[in-house]
């Protein structure tokens, strides 16, 4: 399998190529040459397998060529040993034909587990093998960075920094950030919001000097290693409920565009999958530019869903490459529009969209109440995000397809806005008891390229 970018000017890579360099040298984001298919008859036969089995079926068309299959499948077993559930991704209803796909069953109780604890696991095959280091720089609004972290610390081969904005994540974000010991990782504390994390971090890939001489490697969701981990659970959750001898639909609370991509592809691999419905708060330019209104960067507003309080949706544009009938230079042309605050999307590609994606909007008293009603009738205490996706999923749930809503991170993340609506403490899993009481590291440092680049450079290897 050979990987080609977004923009059409970087030269193909092979997987492991393409997960070690992360963002293509033509600022575009890579994907695979060709999306894989499996038959009805390979979907069926998933039904009631591990996990681990699902994801090794799934993900193998992707990395074959850069693992073997024993090794790849021990990598699969490795990543997911030290979840706390045995089924990894476990469903439940929440009502008639809605179901709740639990994702933060993980070390740090979110979603991003499931990618970063694999990636964790390839990187240190494939860097122990090549006798290689690498500096892994993550830009995160909360979720993404604990689990790099927990994915990467400790490890010989391998530096990693986190940039979040300050005072602009969760208590239990942070501290699952800063209160690691371990001397390769490192919580830098931005002052800006997630969207001057996700430009620094750009920026860096794209100062080849830089980039060249820490050996920069990206663990974000522009890596697509993380999308293609996050694509199996849209496997295990729709045979669980009849795939493929029935339809299903997913809606997914996001930000950056990454999960529901995920989706995507599983959907373009055979998955059948009748709608895939994105869910935003009031950060809602993804919800905007479906509804027909552009893609045009606004105000990033700090809300109580805050690893989705996000303005530039970096996966949009593998999503985009496949609306533009694979174009790379239409999405160079469309990228460079955004630096000047945005573009419009042709009519052509807005019904490709359309095709695949719905979208809602959920204000933040309507998250609140999420919460609450979502506690009352079904017994479940939810984190804000995924509230966002219940609200939506409920508006466009269709009576005769089940409903699949992604759980993206435990309450106990987010207690105070869990606590206002529904008048519970989530409290931590019981391995996370002493969180509080641990020492923080962290260094706050100003929304400056040239800082950020010159504190990792005198900090490698520390």
């Amino acid at each position: 399998m050979k990987y080609i970018s977004t923009r059409g000017q970087a030269p193909e890579l092979t997987f492991e190529e393409a997960m070690l360099t992360g963002l293509a040298r033509d600022g575009g984001l890579y994907l695979p040459a060709e999306i894989p298919v499996m038959t009805q008859d390979e979907v069926a036969a998933l039904a009631g397998l591990p996990y681990e089995e699902i994801a090794f079926r799934v993900m193998w068309p992707y990395v074959n060529g850069s693992f073997g299959e024993g090794e790849f499948k021990e990598i699969i077993a490795r990543a997911y040993e030290g979840f706390g559930h045995d089924a990894r991704a476990p469903l439940k209803q929440l009502n008639e034909n809605h179901f709740l796909l639990e994702l933060f069953h993980g070390p740090t109780l979110a979603f991003k587990d499931f990618a970063m604890q694999l990636i964790g696991q390839l990187f240190q095959v494939a860097l122990k093998r090549r006798g290689d280091r690498v500096t892994i720089v993550g830009a995160t609004s909360g979720d993404t960075g604990s689990a790099a972290i927990e994915a990467f610390r400790g490890l010989d081969a391998v530096d990693v920094f986190i940039l979040f904005p300050h005072g602009r994540v969760s208590e239990v974000q942070r501290r699952q950030m800063t209160t690691p010991a371990d001397s390769n990782v490192h919580a830098l504390a931005v002052d800006g919001d997630f969207d001057d994390c996700q430009a620094a971090l750009k920026d860096m890939f794209n100062d080849f000097d830089f980039r060249d001489g820490v050996k920069l490697a990206g663990v974000n969701s522009i890596n697509f290693a993380r999308v293609l981990a996050q694509i199996v659970y849209y496997f295990s959750a729709a045979v669980s409920l009849g795939a493929p001898d029935r339809k299903v639909s997913f809606t997914v609370p996001t930000g950056n565009f990454g999960d529901i991509f995920a989706g995507y592809l599983a959907k373009r691999m055979g998955l059948p999958i009748d709608r895939l419905v994105v869910a935003t708060n009031q950060n809602d330019i993804l919800h905007r530019c479906l509804s027909g209104e552009g893609y045009i960067k606004g105000d990033t507003i700090p809300s109580i869903s805050p690893s989705m309080d996000i303005q530039v949706s970096s996966n949009f544009e593998r999503a985009l490459y496949y609306a533009y009938d694979e174009d790379g230079a239409a999405i160079a042309q469309l990228m460079d529009e955004l630096k000047n605050g945005g573009f419009n999307v042709s009519q052509g590609a807005m019904e490709a969209l359309r095709e695949s994606f719905d979208s809602g909007r959920v204000s933040e008293d309507e998250t609140l109440a999420t919460i609450k009603s979502t506690l009352v009738h079904s017994a479940e205490l939810v984190c804000p995000h995924t509230a966002v996706g219940i609200k939506v999923a409920e508006e466009h749930r269709a009576a005769n397809v089940p409903m699949i809503t992604l759980a993206t991170a435990h309450p106990a993340k987010f207690p105070a806005a869990v606590e206002e609506a529904s008048g519970e403490h989530p409290p931590l899993p019981s391995r996370m008891s002493d969180l509080y009481e641990r020492p923080e590291r962290v260094t706050r440092i100003a929304n400056d390229l040239g800082a950020l680049e010159d504190h990792i450079k005198r900090h490698i290897a520390e």
